[in-house]
Formats: structure tokens, sequence, C-alpha cells
């Protein structure tokens, strides 16, 4: 781990802390091959994790592109508050190997929710692991899905 750029971003994050008016606590880790993680807490999440976690990732985007100008190099910055992120993660994994057992039983291609980006690529990503279904992304901009098929 590199203590020099852990501490800067440490910096960094802790400065927009103060800027904001909220009462943030964060621990940042080195996660291998995937780049930093900062776990913030707060007493008032839902303002900053905002609706469908939008602000969050407003937010995250602000911060890594700010770590990156800063210390000038390519680093990757995950940001997730009260766990928010961890949660969602772990229900859209569960939520896709559900749909996935009921299509390989109905033998019927079955659609989800309207999804973010990031929230489709945790779909693919988790059934990509499975031999008996195949995922695809249809629709357009805000109305895009993912649409479980059998293999």
């Amino acid at each position: 781990m590199d203590k020099k750029i852990k501490n800067k971003i440490e910096k960094i994050l802790q400065k927009f802390a103060e800027k904001t008016s909220f009462d943030i606590s964060f621990e940042l880790k080195e996660v291998p091959e995937q780049g930093w993680l900062a776990e913030m807490k707060t007493s008032e999440p839902e303002i900053l994790i905002g609706e469908y976690g939008q602000t969050l990732f407003e937010i995250q985007m602000l911060l890594s592109r700010i770590v990156r100008k800063q210390i000038n190099e390519d680093i990757k910055l995950d940001i997730d508050i009260n766990q928010y992120k961890y949660n969602k993660n772990k229900y859209l994994k569960e939520l896709a190997g559900e749909i996935a057992d009921r299509v390989v039983l109905l033998k019927r291609e079955e659609p989800l929710p309207v999804m973010n980006s990031y929230e489709r690529r945790v779909i693919h990503l988790e059934l990509a692991l499975r031999e008996d279904v195949a995922t695809e992304s249809m629709g357009e901009g805000e109305g895009r899905r993912v649409v479980v098929k059998p293999a």
C-alpha cells in the first residue's frame, strides 16, 4: 500500500467532508486490483446518496476526478455511504440469481426492471458465471434494462 497516495486521498476526502454541512467520517482502504474504497458514514445518508444513488455516484465521479488530477495518476476511487452500494450489490446479485433460476425453470426470457449502467453491470457480471442463462441489455437511454434468457 502506498502511504503517500493514501494520505493524499485522505486529505481530499477530509476537505470534502469539512466543506459539506454533514458530519461525515470515513475509512479508506486499498482493495487489491480494484483501487481505493472510501467507506463513509453519516447521520444523514439519504441526502448524500440521493434518489436511486444518483447523488452518491455524482460525488464519486467528482472526488475521483479531483484525486486523479491532484495525484496525477489514474487512480480508481470507489465511494460507499452507510453501505448503500454494498447492500445494493447484494440485493442485485440475489435478484439476478432468482430471475436466472426462474428463466431456467420456465425456459423463457425475463426482463428485469429499468436499471442504470452500474446496476446492469452487476447483473451481467453475476450471471456471466452461469452457463444455463445469457444476459443482454435492451432499450435506449434511461429505459435500458437487462433481459435474462435461457442459454
